[in-house]
């Protein structure tokens, strides 16, 4: 009949029962995001680009889909599929290469510094920890691009920790150089697979795996023991004193002094100082840094410079996990206005003009009206100019 309401069951096949809708299952690492975790996460990420733009940070895009490199760093663990005329494509994976790649092709004369600043969905076959065993995930970050210098790294921090601080996130900023450990290996003349193992070793402070691994390798002694000093290297500005008194090579030596010098740059007080952070150190190639916040063991936020090697161009950047943000933040979102019913346009424009958020009647029916408004928790209907709470005769 006209007027009547239809429904979703209504236009099921008699072979799928109406609670079939709800069960179906999701892929693995992958969730609903329902409307109050929604708002958080739309007001965070919102504000984290706000925070962006006032230091400079000019918001940009990039496409899900990319061709399918080798030489990506994400390359092993992306989502990968054909296209029509039988390239290989990948899903988004990681937005640092993805940004640096627009910046060649789109500002190749810049002027540089380019400060960008991106927001977007990424995704990864595997279900790494540190990402909540998620597969596809949210990031919010700043990269800026065509310069280096102790200032520029000086610069991020203070975005980083400023963004966070707006959403009222208090952090403690770790930094790290992962050429630190790997000049003093390079100096050892340790190459290969004992050089990765070593690296994981010290970046996981598992004396039990560096041990393993110098053993295994039969590395000397000295080594070992400058290495274990090392995984302790960890606290206030006086780490890198410490630092500065082991047997240290040319490399080593200067990544000590870029550290130092960002850290004067930033303010080295405001830092805490892990010597031993040398994750992906064939992908950096100057400082790291992740913040943490208390009682919670995984970063919310982390970064670091990149590229200037031979043909590259220099850069540096860092992404806030929106996923971690929204459990570390506390929930702060002004006052939700208050919805109401609208029975007819009149009724609409009504309730916009004062400030509220009109839902539409779709059907004339009262009952059913009534049912919504009751699941739906709305306490005020309107038509034309006139309130009624819901449970009245409309």
């Amino acid at each position: 009949m006209p007027g009547d309401a239809l429904h979703v069951s209504d236009c099921l096949p008699s072979r799928y029962p109406p609670s079939a809708v709800f069960t179906m299952r999701l892929p693995e690492g992958t969730r609903d995001v329902l409307p109050p975790e929604w708002a958080w996460r739309e007001y965070l990420r919102a504000r984290l680009s706000g925070q962006f733009a006032q230091h400079g940070y000019r918001g940009v895009d990039v496409p899900t889909l990319e061709f399918q490199d080798a030489a990506h760093p994400q390359d092993a663990t992306a989502f990968k599929l054909i296209d029509r005329d039988g390239s290989v494509l990948a899903l988004r994976s990681e937005f640092t290469t993805a940004i640096a790649q627009l910046a060649r092709r789109r500002f190749p004369e810049g002027p540089f510094p380019l400060r960008l600043q991106y927001a977007g969905r990424l995704w990864l076959r595997g279900q790494a920890s540190e990402l909540g065993h998620l597969r596809e995930f949210t990031q919010v970050g700043a990269e800026l691009i065509g310069v280096r210098s102790p200032q520029a790294d000086a610069e991020l921090l203070e975005v980083a920790e400023s963004a966070l601080r707006g959403v009222g996130v208090a952090a403690q900023l770790e930094v790290g150089h992962p050429g630190f450990v790997d000049g003093l290996l390079e100096d050892a003349g340790v190459t290969g697979a004992a050089r990765d193992a070593l690296h994981e070793a010290v970046d996981r402070k598992s004396g039990p795996d560096l041990a393993a691994g110098l053993k295994a390798h039969d590395l000397s002694a000295d080594l070992g023991h400058t290495l274990h000093t090392v995984m302790d290297l960890y606290g206030g500005p006086e780490v890198l004193s410490k630092a500065r008194a082991l047997p240290l090579g040319e490399r080593a030596a200067a990544a000590l002094g870029d550290l130092a010098a960002i850290a004067q740059a930033f303010g080295p007080e405001r830092l805490l100082f892990d010597l031993g952070m040398s994750r992906r150190y064939g992908y950096y190639s100057g400082y790291t840094f992740r913040a943490y916040v208390a009682g919670h063991a995984q970063p919310v936020l982390g970064g670091g410079r990149y590229g200037g090697r031979a043909g590259e161009w220099p850069g540096a950047g860092f992404a806030v996990g929106l996923e971690r943000l929204t459990e570390v933040a506390a929930r702060h979102l002004p006052p939700e206005r208050e919805v109401v019913l609208a029975l007819d346009e009149a009724g609409v424009r009504h309730a916009q003009a004062l400030g509220l958020v009109a839902e539409r009647a779709w059907t004339g029916d009262a009952a059913e009206l009534q049912r919504y408004a009751a699941a739906r928790g709305l306490s005020r209907m309107v038509r034309g100019e006139t309130f009624m709470l819901a449970g009245e005769e409309a």
